[in-house]
């Protein structure tokens, strides 16, 4: 087939199901399963694991004695709802054989071997509720050892959050340390005493809160901890706890709710919105020329209908000339049939300035061409109008000049500049209220795909700042 006679025009549905629904993930996630576990029966199996709830938190909390791990991984479980380990729970909790020979090591004061601990995990998270709520798995493992060993029974968390501090900060801190008898919870007496006077006299010092078993604890942790880190080196995330515990906590927050890059195809479908002179033109042509996206202007999609005679060029004939907006169904028109060629269906795209209004932005969902980025370029007016204002024009060469960002060389330029129409302050503060007017409507739409950024920086910081967003999942929201 010719195709400059008749472009190939792919549908988008395909890929924007695939992609909504997780396709690629779930099988990934299956044949992962299937390999760890071998079951005999793959296809009971498979059901089985497509009846459960896979979007749940499996996270391990780990740091060195007195980092603060029970308070963070009891305000986590709680703030996500899934189920705190522990391992004193692990054997308080359960009636097996092997919680009956942890206790008994415990009693002894002896190590419990690695596969003891390793059963009473892998039983617990096969319990109900650790399937549909998530888990969330404190202080495990201890060793290299005992890493290894959970990975081996197929106990793969998808975040591992470390707690950092200084040495001589937890040691400060530990001196500090209180406990509840009764219900375990730890309290320090300086900085997160309790407020209820009853728990205030019930509570008692951490029999290892001494200075040198405080330091043997510590070298311990220190020994064993990179070990560790070397089993979880892509999801591991250190954050540092000498700073106040909401802080704290809104880090940690904040690195669980953030997806993981996954090895899924991902074709970015991008849109650019910003008031009038925030450089969309600009970061979509640097964004295509990198990453090899289509970059779609409305603007140059109605020229070029012009330029080629088409009939849908001969519909928007008589706006253009006119000076009218071009209605809404012949806009969507022209991206449909742009969008559906090849190459914008396999590397992607990126339109800037459309849309404009919600109902735009409807048809364009409904056309089947939804973005899976939404970026909103936030600009204040006062920058709008001094990038804008100030601009002009050489009519002898052609040169373009701002006046305080790339002023003329001579006098003879500067007075002979020429300011366009549509860069006087009126016009700029008319396409502004325009914007204004919609975008409020048109960022409640793409509430779950858009993401605002600062604009007014220089062009490579907001170029930067998009390109996270674009190759980087989209934080959880909940």
């Amino acid at each position: 087939m010719d195709a400059t006679k008749k472009p190939l025009l792919i549908p988008p549905e395909f890929s924007n199901y695939a992609e909504k629904h997780g396709i690629f993930q779930i099988y990934e996630s299956l044949l992962k399963r299937l390999i760890i576990e071998q079951p005999a029966d793959p296809l009971t199996y498979i059901i089985g694991l497509l009846a459960q709830e896979s979007n749940v938190p499996q996270i391990i909390l780990h740091g060195p004695p007195a980092a603060g791990k029970r308070t963070m991984a009891t305000m986590a479980a709680r703030h996500f709802n899934c189920v705190h380990i522990t391992c004193d729970n692990l054997v308080a909790e359960s009636d097996s054989k092997s919680a009956k020979k942890a206790q008994e090591y415990i009693s002894a004061k002896e190590t419990v071997p690695t596969h003891i601990w390793v059963s009473l995990i892998k039983e617990r998270l096969e319990r109900e509720d650790c399937i549909s709520k998530g888990w969330l798995l404190e202080a495990f493992p201890q060793t290299r050892e005992q890493a290894q060993a959970l990975q081996a029974e197929g106990i793969n968390p998808k975040n591992f959050v470390l707690l950092e501090a200084p040495d001589t900060v937890l040691i400060e801190r530990v001196m500090g340390k209180r406990i509840d008898p009764e219900t375990g919870d730890v309290y320090h007496s300086t900085f997160d005493p309790p407020t209820d006077p009853t728990v205030v006299q019930r509570l008692v010092p951490d029999s290892k809160s001494s200075e040198k078993v405080m330091i043997e604890r510590l070298m311990d942790y220190h020994r064993h901890i990179d070990g560790i880190l070397m089993c979880y080196e892509k999801i591991f995330k250190p954050i540092n706890v000498d700073q106040p515990k909401a802080d704290v906590f809104s880090q940690v927050l904040s690195y669980l709710k953030m997806n993981h890059r996954e090895s899924a195809p991902h074709t970015p479908r991008v849109v650019v919105l910003g008031p009038t002179g925030c450089g969309k033109s600009v970061q979509a042509e640097l964004l295509a020329s990198k990453y090899g996206l289509v970059n779609v202007s409305c603007t140059e999609l109605i020229k070029q209908s012009l330029v080629d005679d088409s009939k849908i060029g001969e519909a928007v004939r008589p706006y253009v000339e006119r000076n009218m907006l071009v209605p809404d169904d012949l806009v969507l028109q022209l991206l449909r049939n742009r969008m559906a060629q090849l190459d914008a269906v396999t590397k992607g795209w990126i339109v800037h300035g459309f849309p404009k209004t919600r109902e735009q932005a409807e048809g364009l969902t409904k056309a089947g061409y939804e973005p899976n980025r939404v970026i909103f370029m936030d600009v204040p007016s006062d920058t709008i109008l001094e990038r804008m204002t100030l601009r002009s024009v050489d009519p002898v060469t052609g040169e373009r000049y701002h006046l305080i960002y790339n002023p003329p060389r001579t006098s003879e330029v500067k007075q002979r500049l020429q300011t366009s129409l549509k860069d006087v302050e009126s016009a700029v503060n008319s396409r502004i209220a325009q914007y204004q007017t919609y975008i409020e409507e048109i960022a409640e739409y793409y509430e779950e795909s858009g993401q605002h950024i600062n604009a007014d920086q220089d062009i490579h910081t907001v170029f930067e700042c998009i390109e996270s967003i674009i190759v980087n999942p989209i934080p959880r929201k909940n």
